[in-house]
């Protein structure tokens, strides 16, 4: 019986770049909205006329995706320390800050009503796995402090994390703030890469 030959490091360094050469093509700035897509098709975490917050929004890709899904009817917040340095349809807002300081432009721009809160952030890698794992879901549970102070109730989340220690205590705290939470590694996602996204659906607002 004839046996398939294993993908060799080359053949999966080609797939990663098919993914490279079609954002090109398709006029995103980086690979990364393939990622946002697989999550869409999955769970439909966007909706038409929906108000958007992306965290972590460099260099743009998810921001420019999610602006084709609300269209001129909803808006997109992107946030990000680094300058997106792209042309955006008028709906789309970009701030440049530290949303873990954020300053006054920030804060009151992270009003309650948004719909959709999206997080691709990540730490700046040192090569200590331990390390950027805990700095990944310190990211995280941020991005969910944020998620639950501006979702409207029903709202989603998606937050990209390294699997690590603190993984299970991350989705354990979504399950708090969500009717459903779903982990995901999109087909894009690169070989060697440790990254999931937490995909949280039905958002539970705290009784106050």
């Amino acid at each position: 019986m004839r046996t398939r030959r294993p993908k060799s490091r080359r053949s999966k360094n080609q797939w990663a770049d098919h993914y490279t050469r079609r954002a090109k093509r398709e006029a995103f700035p980086a690979r990364s909205v393939y990622k946002l897509q697989e999550i869409q098709k999955r769970f439909r975490v966007i909706r038409k006329g929906g108000h958007v917050l992306d965290l972590g929004c460099a260099p743009g890709s998810w921001t420019q995706y999610a602006a084709e899904l609300t269209g001129p009817g909803g808006t997109v917040i992107g946030i990000d320390l680094k300058k997106v340095g792209m042309a955006l349809p008028a709906h789309v807002r970009l701030l440049q800050g530290d949303i873990l300081v954020p300053d006054a432009t920030i804060t009151a721009a992270l009003a309650p009503g948004f719909d959709t809160v999206i997080s691709d952030m990540a730490p700046k890698t040192s090569g200590q796995r331990h390390a950027d794992q805990y700095r990944s879901y310190e990211l995280v549970m941020r991005a969910l402090d944020l998620a639950k102070q501006v979702l409207v109730p029903g709202g989603t989340f998606v937050a990209k994390i390294f699997q690590g220690a603190e993984f299970e205590e991350a989705r354990s705290a979504l399950r708090e703030a969500f009717g459903k939470v779903r982990i995901i590694r999109p087909e894009a996602t690169r070989d060697e890469s440790y990254e999931v996204f937490l995909v949280g659906l039905g958002f539970r607002p705290a009784a106050t």
